[in-house]
């Protein structure tokens, strides 16, 4: 039998990138995911198909970028990985308007609101007011919970599971840390 010997990953760069996405999404890349999504179109969406229709269009779009991103192994990961990123960002935005428009009936957020929803939903403290700090640590979550299951994408085929179940689960766990109503109106004052 074959054994499968996984490549090694040079630590040092990976910190460095890490810490340069960083300070990207911190400095403006939430700003341009945002304001790319149609916010009308969320609150047709969510009047066409219901709230748990959409979450798991949401959840599935995520998916197919994890599993696309794990098919290939090394290769797919190396252009993917990027792409899986703004995708999942995205789709956790969407779910996460789709769900303050469900619970409050708004469906226009300025992005300072918008941010302190997705910050509780990943269990920063909110309480901080919009700033570099509140941005970093939010980047920070949300890239140590997209990357946790990097390393297992490495495996072609198996990979592709993986990054699609995680992409999938991690949708559907943000929606439920945002299911409840006193979650969304706590953060956006009504």
């Amino acid at each position: 039998m074959r054994k499968l010997k996984l490549p090694e990953i040079n630590l040092k760069a990976f910190k460095s990138k890490f810490k340069k996405n960083l300070h990207y999404l911190s400095e403006g890349g939430f700003q341009q995911i945002y304001n790319r999504i149609d916010q009308l179109g969320i609150k047709k969406g969510v009047d066409e198909l219901g709230i748990d229709k959409f979450i798991i269009q949401c959840a599935i779009l995520a998916a197919g970028s994890g599993a696309i991103t794990g098919i290939g192994g090394v290769t797919s990961m190396i252009i993917g990985v990027p792409l899986d990123i703004i995708n999942l960002i995205t789709q956790q935005f969407r779910v996460t308007l789709a769900i303050s428009y469900y619970n409050t009936g708004r469906y226009e957020i300025k992005f300072a609101d918008f941010i302190k929803i997705v910050a509780a939903s990943l269990k920063v403290d909110t309480g901080m007011a919009i700033s570099k700090n509140l941005m970093e640590e939010v980047a920070e979550k949300l890239l140590l919970n997209i990357g946790s299951k990097t390393a297992e994408r490495l495996v072609p085929v198996v990979g592709a599971v993986i990054g699609g179940s995680t992409n999938y689960l991690f949708i559907k766990r943000v929606a439920d840390s945002l299911r409840n109503p006193e979650q969304t109106e706590k953060v956006i004052k009504i």
